[in-house]
């Protein structure tokens, strides 16, 4: 991401990739070390994105976004914006309803925190981007205060009638973030069933 985004030029297409991680806990730029309570065996990686402590894992969505956010015509706070509304929008494909917080980025159901963003903006391009739980073990999250914030309880996808795989749920995004980013995208088949 740091080279791709560091070598890219005005003519470079934007890029969305997906992915998933192996176990690990990663502190953003300003994360303070109190936040990790018990890493245990999960290493733990400092990494160059805004926001505290989070936990990465087999069955999370990961999302980098790396867009030229002056092509695009979006400052910041409206791409943390258009994530958490792209993320809301594949919580609908499946009757769930997510929501925003002011004072905390991310995506939220009854509560419980499903989606975690962290970005970093450099010459006017973003890189990193947002994570999803889809169907994964969602015990390490104990282990730290998700986000810096104490008694934090996560949710996924798998739990609340959505998908358990990464594929389907990796189309659906990418379908909410084109659209929302206004590219003209082609709804993945066949739509979900809430």
């Amino acid at each position: 991401m740091q080279e791709f985004t560091n070598t890219r030029s005005a003519a470079t297409p934007d890029e969305i990739w997906f992915t998933e991680h192996p176990p690990v806990f990663t502190l953003g730029l300003n994360a303070s070390p109190e936040h990790l309570l018990a890493p245990g065996d999960i290493p733990v990686v400092q990494v160059d994105r805004g926001g505290q402590v989070t936990y990465h894992g087999p069955g999370q969505l990961i999302a980098y976004l790396l867009l030229d956010l002056h092509q695009v015509g979006v400052g910041v706070r409206r791409l943390v914006d258009l994530l958490e509304d792209s993320t809301i929008d594949l919580l609908g494909d499946y009757g769930i309803q997510g929501k925003s917080r002011s004072d905390a980025p991310g995506v939220y159901v009854r509560g419980s925190k499903i989606a975690a963003l962290g970005l970093r903006i450099r010459r006017g391009c973003s890189y990193h981007g947002l994570s999803l739980n889809v169907a994964m073990d969602l015990e390490p999250f104990r282990r730290i205060n998700p986000c810096g914030f104490a008694g934090l309880e996560v949710t996924q996808l798998a739990d609340l009638g959505g998908p358990d795989n990464l594929e389907q749920a990796s189309e659906r995004l990418l379908f909410h973030l084109g659209s929302r980013l206004g590219y003209t995208v082609s709804p993945p088949n066949p739509t979900p069933q809430p």
